[in-house]
C-alpha cells in the first residue's frame, strides 16, 4: 500500500513508518519543518506545517496515489509552536475532507482515551471535535484513543517516568488518577492490522494496557528495571504542584514542550482508564504489561544516562541564560567601576566605558536567546564564541587574570563544556 503518516516525527508516527516501510509499505511521511531526526525508510518526505495546512486543497496534491492515511498528529497544549485546535481539529479535518474528495477511503486516527466521555482541557476538547469531524466523514475511518504510550523510545511520558525513576526522591503531584498504560509495540501493531484490506471500520477503539496502575507504581517499575531501590515519596502540597505546572506553561510559551503543564494538570486529575474488550475483539492482540515489556528490553548503561540526565536539561537552561543575563546586569551595575578599572589597565583604556557597556549587552543577548527554544542554538553558539573570545582578550590584554585567585579565565572553560552539553541534548526528539 501507499500510506501516507502525518506526525511522522513523534514517538507513535515515527515507529508506524518504521514497520509499514520494513512490512514493504510505500510510507509519505508528513513532518513539520525543523524535524530531527526525520523518518527512516519512507519512500517520501513533505514538510507541511498543519497551520499551513487548513484547508482541502492544501492536502490534496499529497493524496496521489494514496491508498490509506495514519493520522498521529497531536500537541499537548497551544504554546509557541503549537496550537491544539489547528493540530487538532483544522488541520485533520482539511485533510479527511481531501480524502473524501479524492477517494482515499482508509483513515486510521488517533486520538486519546476517555474523550468521547470527558473534556477537562483544550487538549481533550480539541480532540473530541477532530474526532466527531472524522465521524461525519463518508470514509472508511477508526479511530484509536490510546492510554499513556510507553515504548523503548525515551519521548514524552516515556522520557519522564524514566527521569522521575532516577530521583532518590520522588515529588508526587495531588490527585492524579490510575492510568492504564499502553505499549507502543502493541499501538504500532494495531495499525498493521487495522490497514489490512478487511480491517474494520467506522469504528473507535481504546487502546489499554491490562492494568491500572498508579503514578507512583510506574515510575516504581521503571526504577526497578534500571537496578535501584525503591526511592522515597514524597506528596507535594497543591500549592507547589501548581507553581510548576504554571512554569511549565511559561516554558511552553518560550518554546520548549515540558510534560508537565496546565493542560496535563487537567488530564491526569482524571487519569487515563478504559475497556480494551472491542479493541482485542478487532484485532486479536493481548496487551503487555508495562513490567512484562520491561522485563523484555533488559536496560543498559544508556536508559540509566539518560534517566539521570532527564532533569539536568531543564536545569542547565535554566542556569546558563541566568549565568548570561546575570554577569550582563553586574556589568552594568555593581560591577561596572571594576570593569571599567580592569579595561583602563589594558592598551584599550580609552574604549574603556563602551568596551564594558557592550560586553555587558551581549551577555544580555546571549542569556535572552538561550531562554527561547527557537533561539537556544544560535544562543549556545553565540556564548561559546564570546566566552572564546573572552579568553583570547584576556590573554592578550591582561595577562595577569590567568594569575588572579578568583580564576576569572580559568572558569570559562567550565563553562564551555556546559555549553556543548547543552548542545548535545537540545534536541527533544
Amino acid at each position: 500500500m501507499n500510506v501516507l503518516v502525518t506526525g511522522a516525527a513523534g514517538l507513535i508516527g515515527s515507529s508506524i513508518c518504521a514497520r509499514l516501510s520494513s512490512d514493504g509499505h510505500d510510507v509519505v511521511a508528513v513532518v513539520r519543518r525543523g524535524s530531527d531526526p526525520l523518518p527512516t525508510g519512507v519512500s517520501r518526505r513533505i514538510v507541511l506545517d498543519l497551520a499551513n495546512a487548513t484547508r482541502a486543497e492544501d492536502w490534496l496534491p499529497h493524496l496521489t496515489g494514496i491508498d490509506a492515511v495514519v493520522n498521529c498528529a497531536g500537541a499537548l497544549q497551544s504554546a509557541a509552536r503549537d496550537n491544539v485546535h489547528v493540530v487538532h481539529v483544522k488541520g485533520p479535518g482539511a485533510l479527511f475532507l481531501a480524502c473524501e474528495e479524492v477517494g482515499v477511503r482508509r483513515v486510521v486516527h488517533f486520538s486519546a482515551l476517555g474523550v468521547n466521555r470527558e473534556q477537562p482541557s483544550e487538549f481533550s476538547l480539541s480532540k473530541s471535535l477532530g474526532d466527531d469531524f472524522l465521524m461525519e466523514r463518508e470514509l472508511d475511518w477508526t479511530i484509536l484513543r490510546p492510554s499513556v504510550v510507553l515504548g523503548s523510545s525515551a519521548y514524552g511520558a516515556s522520557a519522564l517516568f524514566r527521569g522521575l525513576a532516577a530521583l532518590p526522591v520522588l515529588p508526587l503531584m495531588p490527585g492524579t488518577g490510575k492510568l492504564q498504560v499502553v505499549q507502543l509495540e502493541d499501538v504500532i501493531e494495531t495499525v498493521v492490522t487495522l490497514l489490512q484490506p478487511h480491517g474494520p471500520a467506522k469504528t473507535a477503539l481504546e487502546l489499554v494496557g491490562p492494568e491500572p496502575l498508579s503514578f507512583a507504581e510506574i515510575v516504581d517499575t521503571y526504577r526497578r528495571w534500571l537496578g535501584w531501590r525503591p526511592a522515597l515519596q514524597v506528596n507535594l502540597p497543591m500549592p507547589l504542584a501548581n507553581l510548576m505546572y504554571k512554569l511549565g506553561d511559561v516554558a511552553g510559551h518560550l518554546g520548549w514542550r515540558p510534560p508537565i503543564r496546565s493542560n496535563a494538570q487537567k488530564e491526569i486529575i482524571r487519569g487515563a482508564v478504559g475497556d480494551g474488550v472491542a479493541w482485542a475483539e478487532a484485532t486479536g492482540i493481548t496487551p503487555a504489561s508495562l513490567k512484562a515489556a520491561l522485563a523484555a528490553r533488559p536496560a543498559g548503561v544508556q536508559e540509566r544516562w539518560f534517566a539521570k540526565m532527564y532533569f539536568v536539561k531543564p536545569a542547565t537552561f535554566i542556569i546558563l541564560p541566568a549565568f548570561w543575563i546575570a554577569t550582563g546586569i553586574i556589568s552594568l551595575s555593581t560591577g561596572f567601576r571594576h570593569g571599567v578599572e580592569l579595561m583602563l589597565r589594558t592598551p584599550a583604556e580609552e574604549f574603556a566605558v563602551p568596551t564594558v557597556i557592550a560586553g555587558a549587552f551581549a551577555d544580555i543577548a546571549i542569556g535572552v536567546a538561550i531562554t527561547r527554544r527557537q533561539s537556544a542554538r544560535s544562543g549556545l553558539y553565540a556564548g561559546i564564541a564570546l566566552s572564546v573570545f573572552y579568553v583570547v582578550a584576556g590573554s592578550l590584554l591582561l595577562p595577569s587574570l590567568w594569575h588572579d585567585p578568583l580564576g576569572p579565565l580559568l572558569k570559562i572553560w567550565p563553562i564551555l563544556v556546559l555549553h556543548f552539553t547543552a548542545l548535545a541534548i537540545l534536541k527533544e526528539r
